[in-house]
C-alpha cells in the first residue's frame, strides 16, 4: 500500500519512501511555519521547490557555489587523471569517487568533452582540469610539485597495498577498452596494479579507480571513527 506524502513522495504504510526519491522537498512542507534562516549558502529555488541531489543532508538546500566553497576548505592532496580518448562512460563514475573523497582536483586528458552521465552533476563540485596531450598534464604535475602515479596492471608495477603512494599524487587511469595509452604511461615515474586472485583479466576502471583513491586515503588521512 502506498500514500502520497505532503512532500510529493509516495510511501510506504510505515512511511518509508519508496521509488528511489532522495532528498527534501520545499522548506515550508520540511519545516511548517519555521522560518527561513538569513543564510547565503542557501539556494532560493532550492527552498521554494526542494533540494533532490545527491548531496549529503548537511548541504540540503545550499547553493552549488557554496557547496563548492565549503569542499575547498578541506580538499585532500590527491588528484586523479582520466584518459578520455574514447568517450568511455566510466569517466563520470571515477568523477563520482573523486567528489566522495574530496580530491584536490580532476584531470581529463585528450578529448576535451566528457561523458558526465555517471557523475550524477558531482563535477560542479570539483576543481576540472583539461589537458589535450599527456605532456600537459606532466608539466602540471612538474610545475605543481606532483608525482604521475599510473595504476596499470601491465608492465613493471608494483602491488598497490606494498606502495608508498607519495602525498602530492595524480592518480591515471586509462580507457576501460585498452588502458593507459603508450604516451601517457610514459610520464608517470611510478605505477601500481591491483592484485586479483580470479579468472578475469582486469578490473572494471571505474572500480579499480575507487579502490586505489581509498588506498590513498587510507595512508594519508586520518582514520574516521566508527559509526
Amino acid at each position: 500500500m502506498t500514500d502520497n506524502d505532503p512532500h510529493g513522495f509516495n510511501v510506504w504504510g510505515n512511511g518509508e519512501k519508496i521509488g528511489g526519491i532522495v532528498g527534501v522537498g520545499p522548506w515550508e512542507l520540511e519545516f511548517p511555519g519555521v522560518p527561513v534562516p538569513d543564510d547565503p549558502r542557501l539556494d532560493p529555488d532550492l527552498l521554494a521547490n526542494g533540494d533532490r541531489r545527491n548531496v549529503t543532508d548537511g548541504f540540503r538546500y545550499w547553493s552549488v557555489e557554496a557547496i563548492h566553497a565549503e569542499l575547498e576548505k578541506d580538499r585532500s592532496a590527491l588528484h586523479v587523471a582520466i584518459e578520455n580518448l574514447e568517450h568511455d562512460l566510466n569517466i563520470g563514475s571515477i568523477v563520482r569517487t573523486g567528489n566522495a573523497f574530496n580530491v584536490g582536483g580532476v584531470h581529463i586528458v585528450g578529448r576535451r568533452k566528457w561523458n558526465k552521465r555517471g557523475a550524477l552533476v558531482t563535477d560542479r563540485y570539483l576543481n576540472i582540469h583539461h589537458h589535450p596531450e599527456p605532456t600537459g598534464l606532466a608539466q602540471w604535475a612538474s610545475d605543481n610539485g606532483y608525482t604521475l602515479v599510473a595504476v596499470d596492471n601491465t608492465g613493471q608495477t608494483r602491488a598497490i597495498e606494498n606502495a608508498e603512494l607519495p602525498e602530492r599524487a595524480v592518480l591515471v587511469f586509462g580507457q576501460e577498452s585498452t588502458g593507459i595509452s603508450d604516451e601517457l604511461r610514459a610520464v608517470c615515474p611510478q605505477a601500481v596494479y591491483i592484485p586479483q586472485y580470479g579468472s578475469t583479466r582486469s578490473l572494471n576502471v571505474a572500480a579499480a579507480a575507487a579502490i586505489a583513491q581509498h588506498e590513498w586515503v587510507r595512508q594519508h588521512r586520518p582514520p574516521e571513527p566508527d559509526q
